[in-house]
């Protein structure tokens, strides 16, 4: 079975034999990523090569050629004399790491230049010797001037087959006399949906730091790092889990029942039965009532992170830096895999979108951001959201599908105060 990166070589070999001059490739792990790049240059008969501001070029050896320099122009016209040199010369494929970076500098603009006649270049040559580029950058933002010659191309992170295949690596390096004990089933596969999320770098030294210091694999510590991970972006915060999980919400059976039984969607079980994983739901009542404990008590009870995402924090006066903001939280939200989002008091964040207030639409385009990963989010994320006023709330929020189930939160019911003083003395 192919791994995402795997499939993601196949495509680049196959857009290499089509003569596609110029790849951008979205990534921040450059020693990975070019692995499966020299694969699938390899697959279509290209040599591969890198340039840096340090090397300039160098072979996969590490050995560096005597063409270009460590000057990017220098190199993008040595790219242009192999391609011109007719038979003889081999294919190449010519990673670039630092050219973004170079592009924003006081020569970026005779190195864009450059490319883009490049780029219109290449495909003319002989296919015998085609050359092709391949640029590295952690951001999508291709130039304006690029746009229309890049083929741009989002590196995923490690899946489960290969984040097993790395678990595997870490436990071969053990004394056969623990190998056996140190990754059972059950921690096999909680460690390995622990590192969902995390580069190849990370879990590796997730995997070896557990190893080091328990000659066991610990899902805690991989957890640990994903936590690190998610404050380092600034974007979600990451919750403690509660103490009791549902037992320390008082009342509400109804909804706590509701949510035992979705428990089991997000075991290995149901995951190999083909279910799918439950989409969320909407509390909506008065203040103080225990929305915001639910919501904290969900996690622990399904031992899955709690990330809280604040809209309001994320807003800009910026028209589009709201939306691009989303779309950060969204894709780390994906990538950690099963996990609780809480949206909090969600109607106050998107106020603006209800209101017809003049905010420079950045509640309207972050509702639309919203409503579109709700609606075709692939992830195992579980949305939880609370809200006080649900007239506040923009109808299509509302619509079935975007959420599970809708539950009103009511003042409590005396049995349930009886309940909920039994929870805080317990």
């Amino acid at each position: 079975m192919s791994t995402k990166s795997q499939t993601v070589a196949e495509d680049i070999a196959a857009l290499l034999r089509a003569r596609n001059p110029l790849l951008w490739i979205v990534t921040r792990e450059e020693a990975r990523t070019e692995q499966y790049l020299v694969e699938a240059g390899a697959a279509a008969n290209y040599l591969a090569r890198f340039w840096d501001v340090d090397q300039g070029v160098t072979r996969l050896d590490g050995k560096r050629e005597t063409i270009g320099s460590a000057d990017p122009g220098d190199t993008l016209t040595a790219i242009r004399e192999r391609a011109e040199a007719g038979t003889g010369a081999e294919r190449g494929l010519w990673i670039l790491r630092d050219l973004p970076v170079w592009l924003e500098g006081p020569t970026g603009a005779s190195v864009l230049r450059k490319l883009r006649n490049l780029a219109r270049f290449l495909p003319t040559t002989p296919r015998e010797n085609a050359q092709a580029v391949v640029i590295l950058s952690p951001s999508a933002k291709v130039p304006d001037e690029l746009a229309v010659h890049a083929t741009v191309i989002e590196w995923p992170l490690p899946d489960r087959a290969e984040i097993g295949a790395i678990l595997d690596s870490a436990v071969d390096s053990l004394p056969d006399s623990i190998k056996a004990q140190a990754a059972p089933n059950g921690t096999r596969d909680a460690a390995i949906d622990a590192a969902i999320g995390l580069s190849g770098e990370e879990t590796a030294s997730c995997f070896a730091r557990s190893i080091v210091k328990l000659r066991k694999i610990d899902p805690a510590i991989v957890s640990k790092e994903k936590r690190r991970v998610v404050a380092r972006e600034g974007i979600l915060e990451w919750f403690d889990p509660l103490p009791g999980g549902l037992d320390a919400v008082g009342g509400l059976d109804c909804l706590k029942s509701w949510l035992t039984a979705r428990a089991s969607a997000y075991s290995s079980k149901a995951r190999e039965y083909g279910l799918p994983a439950p989409k969320g739901a909407l509390l909506v009542g008065v203040p103080g009532c225990g929305k915001s404990l639910t919501a904290k008590a969900i996690a622990t009870a399904w031992n899955v992170p709690l990330l809280r995402l604040d809209l309001g924090a994320l807003k800009s006066k910026f028209v589009g830096d709201s939306e691009a903001n989303l779309r950060k939280a969204f894709r780390i939200i994906e990538v950690i895999g099963r996990c609780v989002v809480w949206l909090d008091e969600i109607e106050k964040a998107l106020q603006g979108a209800t209101s017809g207030s003049a905010d420079g639409g950045v509640s309207s385009d972050a509702l639309g951001a919203i409503l579109s990963w709700m609606q075709d989010r692939r992830g195992e994320a579980f949305v939880i959201a609370t809200a006080n006023d649900v007239s506040a709330l923009p109808p299509e929020l509302l619509r079935k599908g975007r959420f599970d189930e809708l539950w009103f939160v009511d003042l409590p019911t005396e049995s349930e105060r009886a309940a909920i003083l039994t929870a805080s003395l317990r």
